[in-house]
């Protein structure tokens, strides 16, 4: 037991400090300087309380702290959280002066595992958006009837298969121009980029499509790195993002000009349907037929009356001037008709000649040709399709020619058009 003197010297009173002073000053310095701390570990301890809040425990393999996640902040987390998981949190740290606690208020919560790329994700997705890069003013429209589409995929996956099937069904001798890239992996992401780049500076494309099928969010990745954004956003090609599945979110998507749920969905909002137009074109020329024959019946109908009015008032100088008039109606009408008719025929032409330049035997007569293999209808694409001594056919415009192949010799070809 230990005696103390009443000679002890004791602090001045200013310096003593209530318990409630100490736990607020305590409080004021730890709420000021953390906040908005990530911190990984461990649940324990977990309650859901009634009141829809969680309380919980973190911790590692030397320490834990309390937690609270209230339910207007719990609401955003999608998946359920269980003992001994492992998550990435997020939240400010407070002190609850009842008990003289310290907690960590929690905002946000990952699982470990897909925490960090999901983290990397929203903050990535933060920056661009606050640099405007997501803007309505910025997106370029989708040109209606593209004589040309680049597709930017992997050449093996189900995605461009997908795609092109719906290119070819909708509009069968569409122009397609497929840049063969890595979807996934370290690698993917530059090749993206620098596809999107080199159709740009070539130029030939109308519009561009750029994706892959479903996946992980690691699969997806390279579609969230901030190279493709960027050259997403620097493209002078309207792009049209296709990635994963509608549920499926990346950077990209919000980047681009148009997102599509689906690789295929990208490919119907690409191109009309070519039967479609020539209906519609069709049912213009009928309706501006009709419209002009109506015209001229109702401006017969008008001038009649008026003639049959004149001749009961003044005879023969009415029927003088209507006749006069007539003359002069009938030329306007018929000139009127003539050039009316004209324009139409211009306008169903333009969009005949549109349609003639994607017509496949302008192709041949440029030189090109399709080989088939002889008495099939096999198109032949790479030369691992035929061995030496297969007969071959070679379809030019006017006519077949059979060959028999001597050899095959593979060359490397970049993908991007090149054939010389």
């Amino acid at each position: 037991m230990t005696n103390i003197s009443l000679t002890d010297k004791r602090p001045p009173k200013e310096d003593v400090h209530s318990i409630s002073h100490l736990t607020d000053r305590i409080k004021s310095l730890l709420e000021r300087s953390l906040r908005n701390v990530w911190i990984e570990g461990e649940i324990s301890n977990l309650t859901l309380h009634g009141s829809g809040h969680w309380y919980l425990t973190l911790k590692d393999a030397k320490a834990q702290i309390s937690g609270v996640m209230f339910k207007f902040a719990n609401n955003s987390v999608n998946f359920k959280p269980e003992n001994g998981m492992k998550v990435l949190a997020c939240g400010d740290i407070s002190v609850y002066p009842p008990r003289g606690n310290y907690q960590i208020k929690l905002t946000k919560m990952l699982p470990v595992g897909v925490g960090s790329l999901q983290l990397a994700f929203e903050e990535l997705k933060k920056k661009l958006k606050d640099e405007g890069l997501f803007d309505d003013q910025y997106k370029q429209p989708i040109p209606y009837l593209p004589k040309k589409i680049g597709v930017i995929t992997s050449p093996t996956g189900a995605a461009v298969r997908d795609i092109i099937n719906v290119l070819t069904r909708r509009f069968p001798n569409i122009d397609v121009l497929l840049a063969p890239v890595r979807v996934q992996g370290d690698l993917a992401a530059a090749e993206i980029t620098a596809a999107i780049e080199q159709l740009n500076n070539e130029g030939s494309c109308d519009v561009l499509i750029v994706g892959r099928g479903g996946g992980s969010i690691e699969d997806l990745w390279p579609f969230n790195e901030e190279i493709v954004a960027r050259a997403i956003f620097a493209s002078k090609i309207p792009i049209i993002s296709a990635v994963g599945h509608e549920t499926d979110f990346t950077i990209a998507d919000f980047t681009a000009d148009l997102r599509a749920p689906t690789p295929s969905a990208a490919a119907e909002l690409a191109i009309p349907e070519k039967q479609g137009l020539t209906d519609e074109i069709t049912r213009l020329h009928k309706r501006s037929l009709v419209a002009l024959q109506t015209k001229l019946q109702k401006a017969q109908d008008a001038f009649k009356t008026g003639l049959m009015q004149r001749l009961i008032n003044r005879p023969l100088e009415r029927i003088e001037r209507s006749s006069q008039e007539l003359d002069y109606a009938i030329d306007r009408l018929t000139r009127g008709e003539k050039q009316h008719i004209e324009t139409t025929k211009q306008k169903v032409a333009a969009l005949i000649d549109k349609i003639n330049i994607l017509n496949p035997v302008e192709t041949l007569k440029r030189g090109f040709l399709v080989a088939t293999i002889s008495d099939t209808t096999k198109i032949i694409k790479q030369t691992s399709d035929v061995a030496p001594g297969t007969l071959v056919d070679l379809k030019v415009i006017d006519g077949r020619i059979r060959c028999e192949v001597k050899k095959q010799i593979r060359e490397d070809i970049d993908g991007q058009g090149k054939i010389f």
